[in-house]
């Protein structure tokens, strides 16, 4: 199999009499986290991180259609405890061997159910499981989240339509429809607005440097849980989107499914079937919540037995750019003559995948295989195969689901390598299905899967690592239309700590037009970043996409040979990852490894920033570092920048300095 376990070194087992104990105690492997489970009239847990509360007693219960409610004056008919310590194999992602070490306890109830506690170094998980012997309907979840203080939260709200009533906006309801996307507020938990719903992850300071950071992990066939504050106390409670009752095409370009009523539970379950698991990553350091491995190792293994054909790599993206290419004798725009230009860029560069972005199909068909006749598909990718290229096609949600299978069968034979599927923008139970139908399909016809317009990864990239890459982020897209005002600078060393924690990124970042705090303004088509050159080049180290597009036009590419050159050589995926500084909204340093070369990234917010890198990872002997790093007029001249061959010290203490907005990246090889 892909992922083969080294079975457990250490097993052992505990069982304990029916109601022989009202509370249980796990420990973390290492001993400092506690986790503290009472079972009185409700099943509630706790958790201490050496000396901190990290959660006060919290309930968790599952309300069952017919009045039945899992964790309510729970019976216990046994307790068992297993230590378990192995590796997993990761095809596609930051680490080839996970370590996967972790305690776990499982509580046995009346009522044919289990509550599942595991305890890892790094934080705590729970789930419910089910073994009854018919199906059932979930009316609601509780999941609390007991502060105990009056705590920062760093939070990323649920976009409002602006478009929508002060009535509506207000509504818990008008909120289940969203992007996934929106920078973060750093706000004391009591004052969290009740009436927004915030989405997963977000993170808690439990003390000025001792971070949580709550997700889900191993979500199918569940809705999504959104958290909002409870009573405007210091608690943070679960909120899911009920069941769809009724659906409509519509939204954009009719390729939506919008919800126009909904019924009064959240979800239709197997009798037998685990939950998604409730997750709280801790750390005592921010760097180490941007190192994180365990929504990865919650997610179920993989499904897809033979993963030779998933070929991560970089993408030639043409939407961001607005099809705008100059130096050419043809109109450029969606038309076989300007994707056979990208496809020569990508083929001169190196670039493994050419995506054909929202227009090749009909519009407001919401059908794939209805195609523009500027387009000539099979040309097309005849054409990129001759060059070493493949093609990845954009789809709209409901065109790819109405036809799913027919359309990734007739695009496979076709030889097209994957689908960006867009606009999903949900995360009920119908939507969450759709992502794992969709995963299924892909790996069937050895299609990768790229999710924009998605809610966060849960782990089903590990399940099927043919699913490469999920947005759910307030990535590079924004520029093209954001005001000056919004911060993506500051955004962009937040994420890594929170969304990037859960997984992959479709950030779509390479901006060549690049500008400062100042000179910054949105242009549609003709986009540009926030922040320096060098900052982009550093993105693709410290972000993580096995799917990596360079966002703007291959003209401004060719211009800027050292940049393009460097990018199209970032591996994708890779051996090993090392966190080596960093704070949530100031700065982030991450080290990757692929064979026997490093990468350093390095970003900062809006102050300039020196820093002091450890390198002793490196081992023994002389090492050299190909080095981008900020122009001395980076502060006024966005675009400024130093690309130079630096000897590692042999101390291996490696001083940088970026500018305001500033990044620097380098590749270090062994002389």
């Amino acid at each position: 199999m892909m992922y083969r376990l080294l079975f457990l070194i250490l097993m052992v087992s505990v069982g304990l009499s029916a109601s022989a104990q009202q509370q249980h105690t796990l420990l973390s492997p290492d001993g400092k986290i506690t986790v503290t489970v009472d079972l009185k009239d409700k099943i509630t847990y706790g958790v201490r991180h050496e000396a901190d509360v990290v959660l006060a007693p919290s309930p968790i219960s599952m309300k069952l259609a017919g009045g039945e409610t899992l964790g309510t004056k729970p019976k216990l008919q046994k307790a068992q405890k297993t230590a378990v310590n192995q590796t997993i194999q990761a095809p596609v992602y930051k680490r080839a061997v996970i370590n996967d070490q972790y305690n776990e306890l499982v509580l046995t109830f009346k009522g044919d159910y289990r509550v599942i506690f595991r305890a890892y170094n790094d934080g705590v998980a729970y789930r419910f499981a089910t073994s009854k012997k018919k199906d059932f309907v979930v009316e609601g979840e509780e999941a609390t989240f007991h502060f105990p203080a009056d705590q920062t939260a760093i939070v990323p709200y649920v976009k409002l339509e602006k478009k929508t009533s002060t009535e509506k906006k207000s509504s818990i309801e008008s909120q289940f429809w969203n992007s996934f996307e929106n920078t973060y507020i750093h706000s004391p938990l009591s004052k969290l607005d009740p009436k927004r719903l915030a989405f997963l992850p977000l993170a808690v300071e439990v003390t000025p440097k001792k971070k949580v950071v709550i997700t889900e992990a191993d979500l199918e066939n569940y809705p999504g849980m959104f958290l909002a504050n409870q009573n405007g106390g210091t608690s943070l409670k679960g909120v899911f989107a009920p069941y769809p009752k009724k659906v409509e095409q519509g939204g954009h370009n009719q390729l939506q499914l919008l919800v126009k009523e909904r019924e009064n539970f959240i979800a239709k379950a197997k009798g037998t079937r685990l939950f998604p698991w409730r997750t709280l990553v801790i750390s005592s350091q921010d760097k180490e919540l941007a190192d994180s491995d365990m929504v990865y190792k919650l997610a179920s293994p993989s499904r897809v037995k033979d993963v030779s054909w998933i070929k991560p790599g970089k993408v030639a993206w043409d939407w961001w750019n607005a099809w705008n290419i100059g130096g050419v004798d043809f109109k450029s725009g969606i038309n076989n003559a300007t994707y056979k230009h990208y496809i020569d860029f990508a083929a001169a560069n190196k670039i493994q995948y050419v995506i054909l972005d929202e227009g090749w199909a009909v519009k407001l068909q919401a059908d794939l295989l209805k195609v523009i006749p500027e387009i000539d598909l099979k040309e097309i990718v005849s054409y990129a195969r001759q060059k070493k290229v493949d093609i990845i096609l954009w789809a709209g949600y409901h065109a790819f689901d109405r036809d799913m299978e027919n359309v990734t069968r007739h695009y496979a034979s076709m030889g097209v390598k994957g689908f960006k599927v867009d606009f999903m923008d949900r995360d009920d139970q119908q939507a969450v299905e759709f992502y794992n139908r969709a995963a299924e399909i892909g790996a069937k016809y050895k299609m990768l899967i790229d999710f924009h317009g998605a809610y966060k990864p849960t782990g089903l990239q590990r399940t099927y690592p043919n699913v490469i890459n999920f947005e759910g982020v307030h990535g590079l897209e924004q520029m093209k239309w954001s005001d000056p005002d919004v911060d993506q600078v500051t955004y962009d060393v937040t994420m890594p700590y929170i969304r990037m924690l859960a997984g992959p990124i479709d950030y779509t970042q390479g901006a060549m037009r690049n500008a400062t705090k100042a000179n910054y303004r949105p242009v549609y088509s003709e986009p540009m970043s926030q922040g320096t050159r060098v900052r982009q080049l550093a993105m693709y180290v410290v972000y993580e996409a096995p799917l990596n597009m360079l966002a703007d036009s291959p003209t401004n590419y060719m211009k800027e040979k050292e940049s393009t050159a460097f990018i199209s050589a970032v591996p994708e995926v890779w051996d090993n990852t090392v966190a080596l500084d960093g704070k949530i909204g100031e700065h982030i340093a991450i080290a990757r490894r692929k064979g026997n070369e490093w990468y350093v990234g390095a970003l900062t917010n809006w102050d300039a920033r020196d820093l002091e890198l450890d390198l002793s990872f490196l081992g023994e002997g002389s090492f050299q570092a190909e080095v981008f790093k900020d122009g001395v007029n980076a502060d006024k001249l966005a675009s400024d920048y130093v690309h130079q061959t630096v000897e590692v010290p042999q101390n291996r203490k490696l001083k940088i300095s970026m500018a305001p907005g500033g990044g620097y990246v380098c590749r270090i090889y062994k002389k």
